[in-house]
């Protein structure tokens, strides 16, 4: 016992100190929110459309728009841009509220999630119980929220934690394209939900359908079966960009916002 004591006295506070702190350095490679300068494709030569596979991308005239929930985050466009118009950097804060807002364009800031109001911030922002439902997901999605309960993480330390029943839960997080074999269930467990309740869209698949948008055997995304109330986009998310979405969505961030800038993904 005295030794498992001071083995973890020797091992310090090991919780990243974000939001009180800044957040923890991201690798290099990590892509998040696409950057786009049409400025550099005066032609509009329709490369990076053409090029991805979600239908993310879309161009009127000279001007491109993509949209953050289709995306898939694969750099595919990138690639095929002749022009280099399109990069990916590391800001992971992508978060909304409303799935239009994740339709940006080269001019557009990203308006992102606002907290709960009145009485659901009342009633939610210090303890809020999920029920994760994997609709179809590939298990990564679901991964990268596993992770926000390890040690490092610790995301029960602002009353957030995931439940085993509905019945038990406030809201639900949902990951995955909403297969049709899970249709029925996932509209089963909304319902078992007490009032009031909420519904968090984490990653690609669970906003619009992913790489299977459109396809039969899926229902593109979460808000076709229920409402949603906050679109976590990523193909997975960094919990990171989980946490942050969560944090703002309960009002932790509301005072502060402790963030790295962006830098160019090479």
């Amino acid at each position: 016992m005295f030794k498992i004591i001071l083995a973890r006295l020797q091992q310090g506070h090991k919780t990243f100190k974000y939001p009180d702190g800044l957040p923890p350095e991201l690798p290099d490679r990590l892509r998040c929110r696409p950057l786009l300068d049409t400025s550099k494709c005066p032609d509009g030569c329709r490369a990076c459309v053409e090029a991805c596979p979600t239908g993310a991308i879309t161009m009127t005239g000279k001007k491109a728009t993509v949209d953050l929930g289709k995306c898939l985050f694969c750099t595919d466009c990138a690639a095929a841009c002749p022009q280099k118009a399109i990069t990916y950097s590391s800001n992971y804060r992508l978060a909304v509220r409303r799935r239009q807002d994740l339709v940006v364009n080269d001019q557009q800031t990203l308006k992102l999630a606002a907290a709960l109001d009145g009485r659901l911030k009342k009633l939610f922002g210090r303890s809020l119980k999920l029920r994760q439902v994997s609709a179809g997901g590939c298990n990564a999605c679901e991964a990268d929220c596993n992770v926000l309960t390890t040690l490092a993480w610790d995301l029960g330390r602002f009353g957030i934690q995931f439940v085993a029943s509905p019945r038990h839960a406030d809201g639900l997080l949902i990951t995955g394209p909403v297969t049709e074999n899970m249709h029925l269930a996932l509209k089963k467990t909304y319902d078992a939900l007490p009032d009031p309740r909420i519904v968090i869209a984490v990653g690609s698949c669970a906003v619009a359908g992913g790489p299977y948008i459109d396809h039969p055997q899926a229902h593109n995304g979460a808000d076709t079966v229920v409402p949603v109330d906050l679109y976590i986009p990523g193909c997975p998310p960094h919990p990171l960009t989980i946490l942050d979405g969560l944090l703002r969505f309960i009002g932790r961030l509301e005072k502060g916002d402790p963030y790295r800038p962006p830098t160019a993904v090479k």
